[in-house]
């Protein structure tokens, strides 16, 4: 009789701890562990030829019954845990907290990331003359992302970003990417919808923890328009130490290109014209953990029935190693578009205003972690920077030599755990000019 009681107590204790761990997916196995194993006990009681013990085990199957049913039913509804954002390096070629709709099993996943920063400008150019520029601090983005794994094939992923903290300023709301995955097998997979374009170092790894730097590099602004999205279609996949990712998409629209670049001819998905398409695609060799050495290439027309093709060919190559506590990045990028003449005359644009008929720059940065303690690391960084939008223009046109740039940026970032960050740096800005504005930065990022 000691033993029935015994087993009726565990009985409830369990069934406490089953409605307390409706959270737990471990708990939970582990309960119907210790469920099976009463199943057994009990079984051998049964033998007994008391009538009255046989009778309370009769009773006490029916409890683990519907302590069984009650166990399942906390499995279906109880939430999964979502997984955390962490590191530097997501999944499909996202950050980490972009990519967490892939980390969990079914349903909905939520991440995000932020920054703040606050710029100090010199007073005066490089030429000496008054810079003009007023130092400003800026909630510069203030990111989320949602996402719904619906079955192991199918999974809707998302990131809208809020910049400037306030519509009624200068801040605008826009969806980042909003796309479909059917997840077939490692080396094959499709995506449709509102895509990141796979173009260098910074246009999918663009959360703060990722980058060095308060601000991204120039290059991945002026030369990779980063942030870049567009609207299509493609196919990506792991095949073994490769990555690669394949997509047909809507193309830049020329009428906003200027003599500073092409990155005004992005649509973003936003009412896109789509007379004329484009083609880009990537690949990645990861020859050991941590490392990774690629390119990429685009190409599509940006005339969009304006009478002239004006294609646009962007190409780059890309590196990116951790090795000891050390990062080393470098990048490549270099560009053409066609019919520069006829884009200047349909935009109406004159003198050293011209779109560049090539364009390119370069990079190159590198970073020591020291830890700290525990995950606190503190990482000195620098990097040094070349560009230029006009490298070459159409004849009759003058390039304006404020459009080649060298930038040179020294700096740390702290990160007291691996998703917050706070950085500091120095940027020295010349151009061929004389009116580059050097500055300080202070940045605060999180990921989550």
């Amino acid at each position: 009789m000691k033993g029935i009681r015994f087993f009726g107590i565990a009985l409830v204790v369990f069934a406490l701890a089953a409605a307390a761990s409706a959270q737990q997916p471990d708990r939970l196995r582990e309960l119907e562990k210790q469920v099976q194993e009463l199943q057994q006990r009990l079984d051998r009681l049964s033998s007994s030829s008391d009538e009255a013990i046989r009778a309370q085990v009769e009773e006490l199957r029916r409890q683990i019954d519907v302590l069984t049913r009650e166990i399942e039913n906390l499995k279906s509804t109880a939430p999964e845990k979502a997984p955390e954002a962490s590191g530097s390096r997501g999944s499909f070629g996202l950050g980490p907290a972009a990519s967490k709709v892939y980390g969990v099993t079914r349903g909905v996943s939520i991440g995000g990331y932020g920054e703040a920063i606050y710029q100090n400008f010199d007073k005066r150019t490089d030429g000496g003359e008054p810079s003009g520029r007023t130092d400003s601090i800026d909630l510069a983005r203030a990111v989320f992302y949602f996402g719904y794994k619906f079955d192991d094939h199918f999974l809707f992923n998302s990131e809208i970003e809020y910049e400037h903290a306030n519509t009624e300023r200068n801040g605008e709301i826009e969806v980042e990417f909003a796309y479909l995955d059917y997840l077939i097998r490692p080396e094959f997979n499709v995506r449709a919808g509102l895509m990141l374009m796979p173009v260098g170092i910074t246009n999918e790894q663009h959360e703060p923890t990722a980058y060095f730097g308060a601000r991204r590099p120039i290059v991945d602004s002026r030369i990779i328009p980063t942030t870049w999205e567009e609207l299509g279609a493609g196919v990506f996949g792991d095949i073994g130490p490769i990555t690669y990712r394949a997509y047909l998409t809507t193309s830049f629209t020329s009428e906003n290109f200027t003599a500073t670049g092409i990155r005004g001819g992005r649509q973003l998905g936003s009412q896109a014209k789509a007379d004329d398409l484009a083609a880009v695609a990537r690949v990645d060799w990861h020859p050991f953990e941590g490392a990774t050495f690629g390119g990429s290439l685009f190409t599509g027309n940006t005339g969009q029935d304006r009478g002239y093709s004006g294609r646009v060919t962007l190409g780059e190559v890309h590196a990116d190693a951790k090795v000891r506590g050390f990062t080393l990045r470098g990048l490549y990028a270099s560009g053409t578009v066609d019919d520069a003449a006829a884009i200047n005359a349909a935009n109406n644009l004159r003198g050293n205003a011209s779109v560049g008929e090539s364009f390119g720059g370069w990079y190159v940065e590198g970073g020591y972690d020291v830890a700290l303690r525990r995950e606190m690391t503190l990482t000195p960084y620098a990097r040094y920077e070349w560009l230029n939008t006009q490298r070459d223009v159409p004849a009759g046109f003058s390039r304006n030599p404020a459009n080649e740039q060298r930038i040179f940026t020294v700096g740390f970032a702290f990160k007291p755990i691996s998703q917050t960050v706070v950085k500091v740096d120095y940027q020295n800005v010349d151009n061929e000019a004389g009116t580059g504005i050097n500055q300080w930065n202070i940045a605060l990022g999180y990921i989550f």
